[in-house]
This record gives C-alpha cells, structure tokens and sequence, in this order.
C-alpha cells in the first residue's frame, strides 16, 4: 500500500509517498481502506516537531508515528475476532487522534472504538472533512448555545474548517456572527453566514471597540489579556488552537483573570467523535455543508501541508487517498 512517511523533523518537503506492506490486527482494530483523509494542525506539528513542547507526545528525537493524518473515511475490510463494532463493507468516518495516527495511507490499521458508521446523506469527501473541526465547533458552541440567542460571537479565524462550521452551528440559533480572516476567504466567509467580516490585515477587532458576548479563537496568537476588552461583562473566550505559548500563558491566568473581571478564558479539550450525532443532524436537515479545498490526490500531501501551514485555503484541506 502507499503512505505518507517521514523519518525526522523538518519541514513538509520531507515527507515521501513510499510503498509499505499492510499491518497485521491487534485486539479489537479493523483494517480500513481509506477513501479520504484532511490536512489538520496537529499533522503540521508532528511533522515539524515544533512547538518543540509537542515532542513530549509525538517522539522526543524522532517521530513515533511516521505517518501523519487523524481524520478519515473508508470502508472496512477487515475485522479482528474481537471486534463487533462493524463488519467487512461498512463505510465509516471519524477523528482518530484519541486511538492513534496515520490517515495517509491506503490502508490503516485502527482500533474500532476510532470510528463511526458514515450515514449515506455524506460523501466521503465531506466525512473526511467534518469530524474534528466540526467537533472543536460544536463542542465549543453547544455548550452555551441557550445563553447565546441573540447574541454577538466573533469567530478568530473564520474561514478555516472551525469557523466554516461554526458560522452554521450559530445561525441555527439566531446568534449575530462575526468573522476574522484574510484574502479571499472574506468573501467565502459573507456567503457561508458570517454578519460581519474583518480583514485582519487591515482591523485589529481587540481595538475597535466592539465587545462579544463569546470569542471562539482559532488562532492564539495575542496574550490572554488583549481579549479582555472585547468581551462583555460575564462574557466567554474559548481558544482550540494557535500559539502554544499563548495558550500556556492562558492556562496560567485564567483563574485571576475571571476573579477579577468576571470574564471567562477556556481551552477546548476536545473529546473525538463525541457530539456527531448533533453535527450529522444539521447535514441531513441541509443546515450545515462542508466547505471543501480539494480532494487533492495523496502525492500532493507535502505541498498541500505547507499550504495549509500558509493559511491560503479555505474550510478543510482534502485527501483523495483512494479512488475506489
């Protein structure tokens, strides 16, 4: 089968499509021919070894997962004994970062509790792209949706897979939505929902003023206390990414910062796959569409990494691992 491999820390270039035999089953794991897979953050990190931090999970000296990818759909072509989950033919999808890595292959070895069944309503392409960000979303959103309606959300970083998916969550429930990007994702963003775009490049929406009863930040690029203004009183700012200092810095503070100001600084530990259900019902309904940059085919992965590292594309990064 073909994979995605990579023996050291650097950069996207690096990485090789190389030929590798198939792994034998342990307890529990299905073999999955995988259709699709998407370019996340976490592939980037593990890829680069930086933050350096991260080593502590993917390999302190050298990788210990050499192929990179967290997200897919396939179907199943094999089942261990021990697994009762699915059967051979069943099309599934899922986050698969809480079992393990290794989404760019052709084939994938993973353990059963990784997946879910993929509903008919869902291309493959769509399923490949939906359940992390859509989660990080969801999970995000959810859980303050009753004292949401009505109210103004910001969204830093909009126009990637978080925010293409967190616009539609919102205007299910009336919430006015604003959206920070750049370039030609900020027309994509008007036509998706957004309320209000801002051009990063050319507002700094911490200066302007205007206040948010909820930031969910795709970005963390500024100290913990640039958000402060922007928030209302008792209002909520939730990061699921960006710079790991940053976010490391909020870990330390966010207890004084809401003793003192009432306002709230959270980190999203996202639980994979929990909350599809939810996600999956708005898809059926036609309230949510997966915004898809792609399907590229498996060669292109490096060079699609790099783009992605880029911030030049648009909702999520697709795979076209297999034809067929």
């Amino acid at each position: 089968m073909k994979v995605i491999r990579y023996s050291k820390y650097g950069s996207p270039a690096q990485l090789k499509v190389e030929e590798s035999p198939l792994l034998a089953l342990k307890k529990h794991e299905v073999l999955v021919k995988v259709h699709a897979s998407a370019v996340n953050d976490y592939d980037r990190s593990m890829v680069r070894g930086k933050p350096v931090l991260y080593r502590l999970l993917f390999g302190l000296f050298k990788p210990k997962h050499p192929t990179p990818g967290m997200e897919l759909s396939g179907t199943i072509e094999k089942v261990d004994e021990g697994a009762n989950s699915f059967k051979v033919g069943d099309e599934v999808f899922g986050d698969i970062s809480g079992f393990g890595f290794g989404a760019m292959a052709e084939f994938i070895a993973i353990h059963e509790n990784a997946l879910v069944r993929k509903p008919s309503h869902l291309s493959r392409t769509e399923a490949a792209s939906l359940p992390h960000a859509s989660l990080l979303a969801w999970q995000s959103i959810q859980p303050h949706l009753n004292n949401l309606k009505g109210g103004q959300i910001l969204i830093n970083g909009g126009g990637g897979g978080v925010g293409t998916f967190g616009v539609q969550i919102l205007k299910q429930y009336g919430s006015d939505a604003t959206g920070v990007d750049t370039g030609p994702k900020l027309q994509m963003m008007s036509s998706l929902g957004f309320d209000e775009v801002i051009d990063y490049k050319q507002i700094d929406f911490t200066k302007n003023g205007i206040q948010y009863n909820l930031i969910l930040d795709c970005k963390t690029n500024r100290s913990p206390f640039s958000y402060l203004a922007s928030l209302k009183p008792k209002g909520i700012y939730i990061t699921v990414g960006g710079s790991l200092s940053k976010i490391l810095s909020l870990v330390l503070l966010k207890g004084l910062i809401q003793l003192f100001t009432g306002k709230s600084l959270s980190i999203l530990a996202l639980k994979p796959n929990q909350g599809i259900e939810g996600v999956l019902q708005m898809h059926q309904n036609g309230h949510l569409k997966c915004i898809i940059d792609g399907p590229y085919p498996l060669k292109q992965y490096p060079e699609k990494l790099q783009y992605f590292g880029e911030g030049k594309h648009s909702g999520k990064v697709i795979i076209q691992v297999t034809k067929t």
